[in-house]
């Protein structure tokens, strides 16, 4: 299969004004001589951004800009960039030049060797800053209690997959920086091969990161809601059943007491059912939703 102009790179900018001399033009050259696309989504910069990135741009047919009125957020800017996307894959860079180019032409050969779904460029083994590498370690662990995940690295920023795949469900991905995480979680939930392949990260050429803790809380949640959605029963279930065996305990420890039936007890297993009806309702307006 020819790789040849098979491939979309889309990168989102926000205030990126400092970095994209040092970093896009790179970029731009390498696109150029392996015939792959470039979405360049400026997510609503208050920085002289789009103008710099509109320069670089001239003259380039193979290079999209989407424009942003207002920032939507990191997952807002790669889900305008997947929808612009017309090719068979695409990929997502970070144009805070972390990520290697030549990563982009390993990632995009696998995928068609393997014929994968996604691949995720894994940063397996390489040390961050403990308290980012500590909240994501938090983050995978929560997955995978959720549902099977079998990738290391879910909330990498590079991601190569199939656009169309994509598009079919971008309805369910957040505005948010969970996007990363979601995206690898519903391919996987829908049953696609989602591969690994270990990536090199640099240090950034300029800027500075927004990741902080709201990022890791927001996550969480998201990956809460995303599992709500597509299986209820593995959320509510085992809550259900928690309430009733403690409240059987407890209301077992009263009565051989010969203390009767015990207010709390009868509380905790009407919890219990009541928890897994609601489990069952959901199930039902998931499949609607899913549909």
């Amino acid at each position: 299969m020819d790789i040849i102009s098979k491939l979309t790179v889309i990168i989102p900018i926000y205030n990126e004004e400092a970095v994209i001399p040092a970093v896009l033009p790179a970029m731009m050259s390498f696109c150029q001589m392996h015939g792959y696309n470039m979405v360049l989504v400026n997510d609503g910069s208050r920085d002289n951004s789009l103008k710099l990135i509109s320069i670089l741009a001239e003259g380039h047919d193979s290079i999209r800009i989407v424009s942003h009125k207002l920032n939507r957020g990191y997952g807002g800017a790669l889900k305008s960039g997947i929808l612009a996307s017309n090719t068979d894959y695409s990929i997502f860079v970070d144009s805070d030049g972390q990520h290697k180019m030549e990563d982009v032409l390993n990632l995009h050969k696998r995928i068609i060797e393997e014929d994968a779904d996604m691949i995720v460029g894994s940063r397996k083994g390489q040390r961050g800053i403990w308290y980012r590498e500590l909240g994501k370690t938090i983050i995978r662990s929560i997955a995978r209690i959720l549902m099977k995940v079998p990738i290391y690295d879910i909330n990498s920023g590079m991601k190569i997959f199939r656009t169309e795949l994509a598009k079919n469900y971008i309805h369910l991905y957040p505005d948010s920086m969970a996007f990363s995480d979601i995206i690898c979680l519903v391919f996987l939930h829908k049953r696609y091969l989602v591969l690994e392949e270990p990536i090199t990260i640099e240090e950034r050429k300029g800027g500075t990161s927004t990741i902080g803790i709201h990022t890791a809380v927001n996550t969480v949640h998201e990956i809460l809601n995303i599992v709500t959605l597509f299986n209820p029963m593995k959320i509510f279930f085992p809550l259900s059943c928690v309430c009733v065996i403690l409240g059987m305990i407890w209301g077992a420890f009263i009565a051989f007491q010969g203390k009767g039936l015990s207010v709390g007890s009868s509380f905790l297993i009407i919890s219990g059912i009541i928890l897994f009806c609601i489990g069952l309702i959901a199930e039902q307006v998931s499949q609607l939703r899913l549909k």
